[in-house]
């Protein structure tokens, strides 16, 4: 196995990129890599010949009074996992690299579905995280592009985004991955106290009561889930929603096929999002 090479500009990416032989892969991060990260690089790995690790914190997907100079930075640590898991390149650029005439005039859209949900939430967060995956893509030019699935609408959008923009890539969802008492593993979980901790379990046991409900309907989903939720005042709910994985529309009561369970709440200082895909109608003719 050879070293990790690490690329802070262009100049010093280019070379890095071209000497690999192969097919590659590419995980995008902000850094603070965690268990998480370490799972879609090790499925990256079993895809490809390569994998590029990105790391930077992107300016422009945090609205003001977001948390971007809280955001944990441990670029030693990251680099650790990198190693370890066997990563031939980390890109990591300053933002005067990637945006080198600041803030960028021209750039992507999300559209209406990046407008619902956590965009709802967060104004042109959407457009930031595509523009910027878009240069990432662009740079690194990579065969695979691997993405978790507990940011189910960036994952959504990432996806039309290559399908409608061309991008000659194939984005590969990975699940999500879970902390021992089944919180989704999340850079900010660095943030929750112990006592948030236990409040932000109920988001997962959300989810949960839902999915146990799943042969019984919608509306039973959405109802399981809402009476954990009610249970723990201290997790503000922002939405709880159960919709369409590719419209992200509310499903009606005699709805069959794939949804997504999904639901954000502020727990103390801290927003964390979680979800499950359902699927309904399974065996229901046997």
């Amino acid at each position: 196995m050879t070293d990790t090479v690490v690329a802070h500009t262009r100049e010093e990416l280019q070379p890095a990129r071209s000497s690999l032989q192969g097919t590659v892969a590419t995980v995008m991060t902000m850094g603070a890599l965690h268990e998480g990260h370490a799972e879609l690089i090790r499925t990256a790995r079993e895809s490809a010949d390569h994998v590029v690790v990105t790391i930077f914190l992107n300016p422009l997907q945090f609205a003001a009074g977001e948390d971007l100079s809280r955001y944990p930075q441990t670029f030693d640590d990251d680099l650790r996992i990198c190693e370890r898991e066997g990563v031939s390149v980390v890109f990591a650029p300053s933002p005067d690299v990637v945006y080198p005439q600041g803030e960028p005039g021209v750039r992507v859209s999300a559209g209406k579905l990046g407008e619902v949900l956590e965009g709802a939430s967060r104004p042109g967060h959407f457009d930031g995280v595509l523009t910027v995956v878009a240069k990432m893509l662009h740079l690194v030019r990579p065969d695979f592009a691997f993405y978790g699935q507990k940011d189910a609408q960036q994952l959504l959008l990432i996806r039309r985004m290559v399908q409608d923009l061309d991008f000659p890539v194939e984005v590969v969802a990975v699940p999500t991955v879970r902390e021992h008492d089944d919180l989704a593993l999340s850079s900010r979980n660095t943030y929750l106290s112990p006592a948030d901790r236990e409040v932000a379990l109920s988001l997962s046991r959300a989810l949960n009561a839902g999915a146990e409900q799943v042969d019984a309907g919608p509306a039973a989903v959405r109802r399981a889930a809402r009476d954990v939720l009610v249970k723990e005042p201290l997790a503000l709910v922002d939405y709880l929603v159960l919709v369409h994985p590719e419209t992200l529309e509310q499903v009606p009561e005699w709805y069959r096929g794939p949804a997504l369970l999904a639901v954000a709440a502020k727990v103390g200082t801290t927003r964390l999002i979680d979800n499950l895909p359902l699927e309904f109608g399974v065996g229901a003719d046997a």
